[in-house]
């Protein structure tokens, strides 16, 4: 679990440091600690159950949020260039990932750099594979080193976390050139991969659809105004300024969701489930139901990190997505959740499909629908490849190859003996969610507890005793 740090009750808005200062004599995948300045404290404190980076991922992120605001407010295309806008964007993000991870966000450029040149020095026909090899190559090299090579303690940074985002964003672009769309010059490149709205959690987007944002063009992409007539008539298409009150629904949504982690994040520890006396003492069904809410106290912080990324980048004015039926617009075009969805799914692909969305159209683009030879597994093997080099990963993705098909096989032959009436179906559905929930529980049980020992006891004790 994360440690319990304190924090001062009285900082100033921005913590002064300065970028100019050379950097520690550390390894070269050190924080300068001048760079975390919530780390240590002497004032008032409050105890939450946060690490003080992710204190300073918080903070920063609030900050982006403010930014958002004045970027729409002030950087709107209407009143200055694109080049002006790339330049504030990409500036901004370098600043914030300075001040999240210290000297780590040279990795951001490093990887970006390299494939752009790649981009350069290869033909159409070939650079979405180089780029992807050595994108994803240069991410596994960093988090292999991080994780066990260098001892980190707490003061470790997980810089990793944005290079999977710009992997994500390099390799969509990349595709997307292959498949005929246009190069794009330096300066765009590196303000579609660093742009301070989504350096930090992304997400992933498309590379048309942001310079779309950035040049105020029309959109490019509203699903349902082919279908939808009569919002095609009494609306524009040109994206609307972002309701003030669709941010603050899901700012909402986030405070909610940041509440309700840190009540119960300790109530229900995950390791318990494989706790010798827990299993010696508690009946299998109770067993079952704290699996459930084990890891359904896990999702919460997820909700948190995307929803606020979903809300920054809304609050620029990205995300449009045309209309409803009754008119209204819709900002969900990189949303990453839908969490009633989520919570009430009745089938493993339903979880999937409304879960970490961005990175499942992500890998369906890139993969899914290139592959030749069994797209499923080698979907699964690559999301296991980008989410790092613990253990736990691939437990997780490999069981999910095998949850995927057998839930594929027991739909496909199972549900149309309930859809007789409505009652069946209910009971169909009912059945379903409960299946579906403790499975995708087993499943990524290994992807929250990580290390190696915990797993090995992890996997010769929940079959017998929860499966």
């Amino acid at each position: 679990m994360p440690s319990t740090i304190t924090i001062c009750a009285s900082l100033p808005l921005l913590p002064s440091f300065s970028l100019l200062s050379p950097p520690p004599p550390l390894s070269p995948f050190s924080t300068s600690p001048s760079l975390s300045p919530f780390a240590t404290s002497p004032s008032l404190s409050l105890h939450l159950p946060l690490s003080f980076l992710q204190v300073n991922f918080v903070v920063c992120q609030l900050f982006a949020l403010l930014t958002a605001f004045g970027f729409r407010l002030y950087l709107h295309p209407s009143k200055t260039s694109p080049f002006v806008r790339h330049v504030v964007a990409t500036l901004l993000g370098f600043y914030f990932a300075l001040f999240c991870f210290g000297w780590y966000a040279l990795h951001f450029l490093v990887q970006s750099g390299l494939t752009y040149g790649i981009m350069i020095l290869t033909g159409v026909e070939h650079m979405h594979k180089y780029c992807l090899v050595v994108a994803l190559g240069y991410l596994s090299f960093c988090q292999i080193t991080r994780v066990y090579v260098f001892d980190y303690g707490m003061y470790s940074a997980d810089f990793t976390g944005p290079m999977m985002v710009i992997t994500q964003k390099i390799t969509s672009l990349t595709f997307e050139i292959h498949d005929g769309k246009r190069m794009p010059s330096l300066l765009e490149y590196f303000s579609y991969n660093c742009n301070f709205m989504g350096i930090l959690a992304g997400p992933t987007c498309s590379y048309n659809d942001y310079i779309a944002f950035i040049e105020g063009t029309p959109c490019r992409r509203h699903r349902d105004q082919q279908t939808n007539g009569k919002a095609n008539g009494r609306h524009k298409q040109t994206d609307p300024s972002p309701n003030v009150s669709i941010v603050v629904r899901k700012l909402a949504t986030c405070f909610f969701s940041l509440m309700v982690f840190l009540s119960v994040c300790k109530v229900f520890p995950v390791e318990r489930n494989i706790d010798d006396d827990f299993i010696a003492t508690t009946p299998f069904y109770a067993q079952v139901v704290y699996l459930y809410l084990s890891m359904l106290t896990t999702r919460p912080k997820y909700y948190f990190v995307w929803t606020l990324a979903d809300a920054i980048n809304n609050a620029a004015g990205f995300g449009f997505n045309g209309y409803t039926s009754d008119g209204s617009p819709r900002w969900d075009l990189i949303s990453n959740l839908r969490i009633t969805d989520i919570e009430f799914a009745t089938s493993f692909k339903m979880f999937l499909d409304n879960w970490n969305i961005q990175t499942a159209h992500w890998l369906k683009r890139v993969c899914y629908e290139r592959c030749p030879y069994n797209p499923t597994a080698a979907t699964f093997i690559l999301s296991a490849m980008w989410h790092g080099a613990y253990p736990g990963y691939y437990l997780t993705f490999l069981t999910g190859i095998v949850v995927t098909l057998a839930a594929r096989a027991m739909r496909h032959n199972v549900r149309p003996h309930f859809l007789g009436s409505p009652s069946h179906k209910l009971v169909y559905d009912v059945i379903t969610w409960a299946g579906t929930q403790i499975a995708i529980c087993y499943t990524v049980v290994p992807f929250v507890l990580l290390s190696a020992f915990l797993l090995a006891y992890a996997f010769s004790v929940l079959p017998t005793n929860v499966l």
